[in-house]
């Protein structure tokens, strides 16, 4: 058991708190990836031998630090690799780590459903149901002909692998970046994140905008002096519910909608990111929703010397352009607040 999958138990409004947990993780090794918006996967085999200790050990330790660091506890699923670990997450409680060691695998997959297998979505679980193939353990004693006749020749040799406890799944590191952090020389994907909170569950739109308008702001003027560039941007739309809801793993809740979107070209711009962020809340098509909060993440992130730029010959936006890295050298200088867009300092 060489992978973690942690699954932070965030209380609602605190999706921002993921980067400095992530930190955590990033004491024990390198080798974390993101799962927005409260988890990861770390893969241990250097901790391991590093500090004398098994990944189970490890855990516990990582629990005990996140709680007495940030009052924040943890699920814990432990496996040989990512797919593995994430099904085990799903069966484990707080307090505990559910492990599945090596030799345990095919038990351990035979009787999960067969929904429970990443990758595996409601159409093809309903297919494969209907032809009785309903747990993973039925999946794996199929003949792979007739798994590929099912759900075609690539995602039947995939299925048949996974079924069988074959996991060639591995964890991609991420850069955790903080507002006030460096990121890691070579480091891969980052993601920044910020939020909203309302003082009072709110009903108007104008203000719903106005919250997207300052975290896009924010987000645009971070990243910039982080030298990134993002590729895309999720927007959270938290609602009026009871205090210990939480998001599932899809994103969507009664009381919480998230939404992704790859943007048209990475960027730092601001008044990009905004234009997305309002496209986003637009789509939610809210009418008199009662809004907590409203949080934006940016993912993907990538050094801006790399990133190629869409010339235009629209003489609006190279000025908005100059007057933005103005107004960067005059928040730099004088503080945040300096300069903003005059809704905002209404």
């Amino acid at each position: 058991m060489t992978v973690l999958c942690v699954r932070f138990q965030l209380p609602p409004m605190y999706e921002t708190a993921l980067p400095g947990l992530l930190g955590l993780l990033e004491g024990f090794t390198p080798v974390v990836q993101a799962l927005p918006p409260d988890g990861a996967l770390a893969d241990l085999r250097g901790a391991e031998r590093y500090f004398g200790r098994t990944a189970l050990e490890l855990a516990s330790v990582i629990r005990v630090r996140a709680l007495a660091l940030h009052g924040v506890d943890c699920v814990i699923g432990a496996g040989p690799g990512p797919m593995l670990a994430r099904m085990a997450q799903r069966d484990a409680r707080p307090g505990r780590t559910r492990a599945v060691a090596a030799e345990e695998v095919r038990e351990f997959l035979a009787g999960q459903p067969v929904v429970a297998l990443p990758g595996v979505g409601t159409r093809t679980a309903r297919t494969l149901c209907e032809y009785g193939l309903d747990t993973l353990g039925r999946v794996a004693a199929a003949p792979l002909s007739t798994l590929q006749r099912l759900v075609g020749a690539r995602a039947g040799r995939e299925l048949h692998e996974k079924a069988n406890g074959m996991d060639r799944g591995r964890v991609v590191p991420d850069a955790v970046s903080l507002p006030h952090s460096r990121l890691r020389p070579g480091g891969g994907t980052t993601l920044l994140a910020t939020e909203r909170p309302f003082t009072r569950d709110e009903l108007d739109p104008g203000r719903h905008r106005r919250a997207l308008l300052s975290a896009a702001e924010e987000l645009g003027g971070r990243l910039r002096a982080l030298d990134q560039v993002c590729r895309s941007l999720t927007l959270t739309v938290r609602y009026a519910g009871l205090p210990h809801s939480r998001p599932g793993p899809s994103g969507g809740t009664p009381d919480a909608t998230t939404r992704t979107r790859t943007l048209p070209e990475p960027t730092a711009h601001s008044p990009a990111l905004t234009t997305v962020a309002y496209g986003m809340y637009e789509a939610l098509g809210l009418q008199r929703a009662r809004v907590r909060a409203i949080a934006l993440r940016a993912e993907g992130l990538a050094p801006a010397e790399r990133a190629s730029h869409q010339l235009t010959f629209d003489p609006v936006d190279e000025k908005v352009r100059r007057i933005e890295e103005v107004a960067d050298r005059a928040r730099a200088k004088f503080g945040p607040r300096a300069v903003m867009p005059g809704t905002l300092a209404a």
